[in-house]
């Protein structure tokens, strides 16, 4: 980002260590996450006719600003668990096309099934080259919505009970309603940390805040 805003360019591009994930840069030095990346990719696929059943593959910790993109544009979501072994499972299974996770991990079947970030920046560069739009402009195919995230520290008890304590099913249920349409909330067990996490995302960051600390202060008081 801090390369982008201080040259003129483009687009910048950013890799993880073995580069299978990727994230952009916009000309304006704006990120362009995998979750907008998946939605550029996959509405470029389906104008071209090559997106299988018009589907993408997200996990569920994807943002709800994709669902919105995918409804407006009549694409199919398959969700899957939190992994990119779950999202390839999900493409295998169904001859899908294209699919990812936020953290740029995108996996295009027809060419892999892994992920590979200079693919995916080699693609996203290709579709601004054919359509002369600029990276802002490519990636405004979505809308992301403001999200915030609290892990709470958690026993292997706690993360076992979590989805059969009644007050902690309660206070979700209370968030649940009071955002309706606006936002969600996804609280899981991780699978590889000893935490739970409580993920909201809405059109009001200060209200998601809040609503996301409720919760927390719910099951903090379960450890």
């Amino acid at each position: 980002i801090d390369y982008v805003n201080g040259h003129e360019v483009d687009l910048g591009l950013a890799f993880d260590g073995d580069s299978d994930r990727c994230l952009a840069v916009d000309e304006n030095g704006k990120l362009i996450d995998g979750d907008r990346m998946i939605a550029i990719f996959a509405l470029d696929m389906k104008n071209k006719g090559i997106l299988n059943d018009d589907t993408a593959v997200v996990t569920v910790m994807t943002n709800l600003g994709f669902k919105r993109f995918a409804e407006a544009n009549e694409i199919n979501v398959a969700e899957t668990k939190v992994g990119d072994r779950y999202v390839l499972e999900e493409m295998l299974k169904h001859d899908y096309k294209i699919g990812g996770e936020q953290s740029g991990h995108i996996i295009f079947k027809n060419y892999a099934t892994t992920g590979d970030g200079q693919l995916s920046g080699a693609m996203l560069a290709s579709i601004m080259s054919a359509t002369g739009k600029s990276a802002s402009e490519t990636a405004s195919v979505m809308t992301v919505l403001p999200q915030t995230l609290v892990n709470i520290k958690a026993s292997p008890e706690l993360k076992a009970k979590l989805t059969d304590d009644k007050d902690i099913t309660a206070a979700i249920e209370d968030v649940k309603r009071t955002l309706g349409k606006r936002g969600r909330i996804l609280v899981r067990a991780s699978g590889t940390e000893p935490l739970i996490r409580v993920m909201l995302e809405g059109e009001d960051i200060v209200e998601i805040k809040r609503l996301a600390k409720q919760v927390a202060k719910v099951i903090e008081g379960k450890a």
